[in-house]
């Protein structure tokens, strides 16, 4: 199922952005590739962005399966099964490059079937549902650094594999672990290059998923952007699990 609009799901249009230098290099955005090192795997990673700069890129879309209730925690995983994720997403300002501290990071993607919470079967694939798996954010440090642990995402039909981003300030927590209020600045997606997306697919439960896979190349959304379109830095191998980087620059009006 392609990403389009949905009139049960409210929809905003905001901007996604690349970085700062100096916010990049603290998440290594910059810095030498751990190469792969599982099995047939070749060592090769997503491509290093060039120089980071505080500008803000395309529009991305919310897509259909974002749930307004997001809980904010660290792991998002809920026992799912899949290859391990870590994101460091460093969150600046577009405008003076200074790290924004307690930004509202929210990350929502599909299993590894390409089922979302809250929707399951629109893939193809019968599971348990209980609407949160792979949802929620954390606010980030004063280094403006939101770190998350997280599975690889599967794909589902029409769409390479991506994961979904909002960026919120001024939020405030709420008693049942989610938050209310704030500005929601940023809508955007996470990418990862079609080099680690090849070997992931190969191994369970991800080779498991029916439907056919949509490539990098082959989607509308992401464009062929690059960096500035949402590619990760991602590192690591399908047996010790991944860990990926991004600095978002954030219009704060």
């Amino acid at each position: 199922m392609t990403d389009n609009s949905d009139p049960l799901i409210r929809r905003r249009t905001v901007l996604l952005g690349t970085g700062a230098t100096a916010a990049a290099l603290t998440v290594g955005a910059a810095g030498t590739h751990k190469p792969a090192t599982a099995g047939h795997e070749t060592g090769r990673t997503a491509p290093v962005a060039a120089t980071a700069v505080c500008t803000l890129t395309k529009e991305l879309t919310e897509g259909p399966y974002y749930l307004d209730r997001a809980l904010v925690r660290a792991d998002l995983t809920e026992g799912k099964p899949g290859i391990a994720l870590k994101l460091a997403l460093t969150v600046v300002d577009d405008g003076t490059c200074a790290p924004l501290n307690r930004a509202l990071v929210e990350l929502w993607h599909s299993d590894a079937l390409g089922e979302y919470s809250g929707f399951v079967g629109n893939n193809g694939h019968q599971e348990p549902d209980n609407g949160t798996f792979l949802r929620g954010g954390v606010l980030t440090g004063s280094d403006g650094i939101a770190r998350i642990t997280t599975i690889y995402p599967g794909w589902y039909r029409g769409r390479c594999i991506h994961i979904h981003v909002k960026v919120h300030t001024n939020v405030t927590l709420t008693s049942d672990g989610s938050f209310s209020g704030g500005q929601e600045l940023h809508t955007g997606q996470l990418f990862v290059d079609e080099a680690l997306t090849t070997v992931v697919a190969r191994v369970s439960p991800y080779s498991t998923n029916t439907v056919p896979r949509t490539t990098l190349a082959q989607d509308g959304i992401y464009g062929n952007g690059g960096a500035a379109a949402g590619l990760m830095t991602v590192t690591g191998s399908t047996t010790a699990g991944y860990t990926g980087s991004l600095t978002l620059g954030i219009d704060q009006g």
